[in-house]
């Protein structure tokens, strides 16, 4: 199965060049600020995208998800898949997604690092092939433009204890890019660099 994995558009979708594939995954900062027509206008451009299964998270700019919930789900057409801390199957492949992050000023989604933020993780379930999150795990593509790390060490853990197939995050600009963790194929798929321009390239993965 093709895998094309874009986050961080920012609402610089429009005139991305978006490969084809079986599943598109937009891990989340769908917008700047989470405002309904922001938000309206992505949903217009995913859900005109061909590929035959397109799934996506919010991120700590789409305050619209957070602050009004229940209107921000009833934008989200039949065809598109919206996940927060829910789950979904497609052909076999079990998919989680999140957008919490850890608390960093005042934005979406944001949880302390400890135990509000392990919360979410908890529910990830074992068995899960494709883990969505906003935000990376701890040490792995999680280096912002000083290089320090910021990412969820809790969630780090869990994708240990899960092991996944891939995970596919965003959030973090300076460390878009690719690796590996044990079996689990890691991708932070950040369209927009850190002075907000869509120059980095969507990631396809292969499962």
């Amino acid at each position: 199965m093709k895998i094309v994995c874009i986050s961080d558009t920012h609402s610089f979708h429009v005139g991305l060049k978006i490969p084809e594939g079986d599943v598109l995954i937009h891990a989340g900062d769908v917008s700047e600020q989470g405002y309904p027509g922001e938000v309206s206008d992505f949903l217009s451009w995913f859900s005109s995208l061909p590929h035959p299964h397109k799934i996506f998270i919010a991120g700590n700019h789409d305050w619209l998800f957070e602050r009004e919930q229940e209107f921000a789900s009833a934008l989200v057409p039949n065809r598109i898949t919206y996940l927060q801390d829910s789950g979904c199957e497609i052909e076999g492949l079990k998919i989680w997604g999140s957008p919490v992050t850890p608390t960093f000023h005042d934005w979406a989604f944001n949880r302390d690092r400890g135990k509000p933020i392990r919360k979410h993780w908890r529910l990830v379930p074992t068995g899960t092939d494709i883990l969505i999150t906003h935000g990376p795990a701890w040490g792995v593509l999680d280096q912002n433009v000083h290089c320090n790390p910021q990412g969820c060490a809790d969630l780090l853990k869990r994708l240990e204890e899960v092991r996944p197939r891939l995970h596919v995050c965003g959030h973090i600009h300076a460390s878009y890019g690719t690796t590996q963790l044990g079996k689990t194929r890691m991708v932070n798929a950040a369209i927009c660099n850190e002075a907000y321009r869509p120059v980095n390239k969507p990631v396809v993965v292969i499962l």
